[in-house]
C-alpha cells in the first residue's frame, strides 16, 4: 500500500534528485536546485510533493505558489522553467499527485494550477503556446557543422572569419548580465535580478551543471552571452541574448556553434535549444538551424477562472505595455525589471 503523499523535507532532497536523474522524463528543472534558486531569489512558496513505497520515491510533483497584483494567484509546475509536471512510476501515482496538487490550489483559492508537460494528459485544458527544439548531435565537429543548414552554416563560418571568440566561466556574470539586460530591454521584457543567475551558478555548481559563455568581437566588444545547463547527456542553453548592433557578425550563430562544440567535449549527445513561441524570431532562428519544433503541453486545472489564462507577451493586451517598456531609459528598466519579473513565470 502506498504511503501518504507528503511535502518534501531537507532529508528527501538527495533521494528526490536521484529519482529525477534516473527517470526517463526527468529534467534539469525538476532538480531541487531549481527549487532553491526560485526560493532564494523570489521567495515563492514551494510544495514539493512525493509518494513513496517501502521508503522509496515512486512519484514527485513540484509546484510553486505565485501571488501577484498584476498577474493573479496561481500554482505552477515549475515557474521560470520550460517543463515541470509530475514524474512517476505509473499513471495511478501520477493522478494521485496531480489530484493532491489540485486540492492544494483549491484550498488556497488560487485561480488555477498549471502543469508544464512535454506530452498532453487526458482530462485537462491544454494550451500549446511553446515549442521545444532538440536533436541528437554527433561526437564529430565536422559532422555537426555539416548538419547545420547552408545559410546558418555560412553565418557560423563568417563569424569565425570575422574573428569572433568565446570564453566560458562563472566569472563572466557581469558581462552576461549586461548583454541580457540589453536584449530584454530591446524585446520589451523586464530583466530578472542578477542574483537569479548567480543563484543558478551556485546551486547547480560552478562550471559543473551550469555555466556562462560570452562572445566577443575581434576588437573585444561583448556581442552575445548565454547561461547554459548540462544535465545527463544534454546541453541546454537557456538564458541568452545578444547586442543588436553586432548582428551583422552573426554572434548568435557563433555562440550556439561554440556551445555545440563544448557539448561534444563534455560528452553530450543531445543539444536542447529550449522553448520558443511560434511566430517569434527565436522560433525561426532554431528552425533555420535544422531543429524541428515539438509542441509542449501546458495544462490547467481551473479553480476560480472560467477561461485559460493568457499571460503571454504575444497577447495583444500587452502590446502597448511592451512598447512603453522599450521606450524607457535602459537604466530604468534595470531598476524596475527585477521588481516585475518575479511574477513572469
Amino acid at each position: 500500500m502506498m504511503a501518504a503523499i507528503k511535502k518534501i523535507s531537507k532529508a528527501d532532497e538527495i533521494a528526490w534528485d536521484n529519482y529525477v536523474t534516473k527517470h526517463p522524463s526527468g529534467t534539469v528543472f525538476h532538480l531541487t536546485a531549481w527549487k532553491r534558486v526560485v526560493e532564494k531569489t523570489f521567495g515563492h512558496k514551494a510544495h514539493y510533493l512525493t509518494e513513496k513505497k517501502n521508503g522509496y520515491i515512486k512519484g514527485i510533483c513540484p509546484i510553486f505558489e505565485l501571488k501577484s497584483i498584476l498577474f493573479g494567484h496561481a500554482f505552477i509546475s515549475i515557474p521560470f522553467a520550460e517543463l515541470g509536471g509530475v514524474l512517476s512510476d505509473n499513471e495511478n501515482i501520477e493522478m494521485d499527485l496531480i489530484n493532491r496538487a489540485c486540492r492544494i490550489a483549491e484550498s488556497e483559492k488560487a485561480q488555477y494550477l498549471e502543469l508544464r508537460n512535454r506530452k498532453e494528459l487526458n482530462g485537462f485544458k491544454t494550451k500549446s503556446l511553446y515549442y521545444n527544439f532538440r536533436k541528437k548531435i554527433s561526437s564529430d565537429h565536422d559532422e555537426n557543422l555539416k548538419a547545420i543548414p547552408r545559410k546558418s552554416r555560412a553565418m557560423v563560418k563568417n563569424a569565425i572569419k570575422k574573428g569572433l571568440s568565446s570564453e566560458t566561466g562563472h566569472h563572466l556574470l557581469d558581462e552576461f548580465y549586461k548583454i541580457l539586460a540589453l536584449n530584454y530591454h530591446r524585446l520589451g521584457t523586464p530583466i530578472f535580478p542578477k542574483k537569479f543567475f548567480n543563484n543558478f551558478l551556485t546551486e547547480y555548481g560552478y562550471g559543473k551543471n551550469a555555466d556562462l559563455l560570452v562572445v566577443r568581437t575581434k576588437e573585444g566588444h561583448l556581442s552575445a552571452a548565454v547561461l547554459f545547463f548540462i544535465f545527463k547527456d544534454q546541453m541546454i542553453p537557456y538564458y541568452a541574448g545578444s547586442d543588436f548592433q553586432y548582428r551583422h557578425l552573426g554572434p548568435n550563430d557563433f555562440m550556439y556553434w561554440e556551445l555545440m562544440k563544448l557539448a561534444v567535449e563534455k560528452g553530450c549527445t543531445i543539444f536542447d535549444y529550449g522553448r520558443s513561441k511560434e511566430g517569434t524570431g527565436s522560433f525561426s532562428f532554431k528552425k533555420h538551424w535544422g531543429f524541428e519544433p515539438t509542441p509542449l503541453s501546458y495544462q490547467y486545472h481551473l479553480v476560480t477562472l472560467d477561461e485559460l489564462p493568457n499571460l503571454s507577451p504575444v497577447n495583444p493586451k500587452y502590446r502597448k505595455k511592451i512598447e512603453t517598456w522599450q521606450k524607457l531609459p535602459h537604466f530604468m528598466t534595470k531598476i524596475l525589471g527585477p521588481v516585475i519579473s518575479r511574477n513572469l513565470a
